[in-house]
């Protein structure tokens, strides 16, 4: 049977799920604002894609929420609704749904208890697909991932720039995925046969220091790390937004979204990812 996908918002990882879906075989079409040069797959205006969401066997979210929902089921349910084929759908929420652990361990299964604004609205967002997903009776992934970077976006591009700080904060600790892990997980559980809905964890098999992230790329890139700076002193610079993610402090596992999907990643841990970056992935 035909595997068509279209990917909801071909951003940072919308355009890598894209690329990922393509390559295993699936028929891509994925959504942007204005149609540009975005990834190697079929394009259209987000305003446009009710008929593509109404062939597709496959739907991926990447939209984030807005004050009213998510943008997807705002513009498109009727599509949603209609799409004869549509088994399975993906939304890529956070983990930030599961609030201030201190520093606790929290796995698939852990109730959320969001402390974020936005973060209440992920999970609002999430439960608004468990809806659409059981009306339609498709497969449903609700995709919890950590903090996402990869080409472009990581530790080794703030230290190029000279604006990296290891900031130390004792027991915090991130919890982290490479963009490129993030299309592998996707692309897999797009694949299975799955029923019903399923929180995965996508995050690496280290949640880290940041301090230690930025020594990492340091030495990568044959430099001198910047000094340490206590969090005391680094968060009197730090915007509303910074201030809020160090905030919270929880360890993320990732055991059962592994042995469900059958996949390692390719990148375990923020070593193996920042080296993949310097070698041009």
């Amino acid at each position: 049977m035909a595997m068509r996908m279209v990917v909801a918002g071909l951003g940072y990882s919308g355009a890598a799920i894209a690329a990922e879906a393509a390559a295993a075989g699936f028929t891509v079409t994925g959504t942007a604002r204005e149609p540009g040069a975005a990834a190697a797959v079929s394009v259209v205006r987000f305003a446009e894609a009710g008929p593509a969401i109404e062939a597709a066997t496959h739907l991926v979210v990447t939209a984030g929420p807005e004050e009213a929902g998510c943008p997807v089921l705002l513009a498109h349910a009727a599509a949603i609704a209609r799409a004869p084929g549509l088994r399975w759908i993906g939304y890529l929420s956070t983990t930030g749904v599961y609030g201030d652990r201190g520093g606790a361990e929290v796995d698939e299964t852990t109730p959320p208890a969001p402390g974020q604004a936005r973060s209440v609205h992920r999970l609002r967002v999430e439960e608004a697909w468990r809806a659409a997903a059981a009306a339609r009776g498709a497969a449903l992934d609700l995709f919890r991932t950590g903090g996402i970077y990869g080409p472009g976006r990581s530790a080794l591009d703030d230290v190029r720039r000279g604006t990296a700080r290891r900031v130390v904060k004792p027991g915090h600790a991130f919890s982290r995925i490479h963009r490129d892990d993030i299309a592998l997980a996707v692309v897999t559980a797009a694949r299975q046969q799955s029923h019903g809905a399923r929180v995965l964890h996508l995050v690496d098999d280290e949640p880290a220091p940041n301090a230690d992230v930025v020594a990492e790329a340091a030495r990568l890139l044959g430099v001198a790390p910047p000094p340490e700076v206590p969090f005391e002193q680094a968060s009197q610079a730090m915007s509303p937004m910074a201030l809020s993610f160090w905030a919270e402090n929880r360890r993320v596992a990732n055991a059962a979204t592994k042995a469900a999907l059958g996949i390692a990643w390719r990148c375990p841990t923020y070593r193996e990812g920042l080296a993949r970056i310097m070698a041009g992935g």
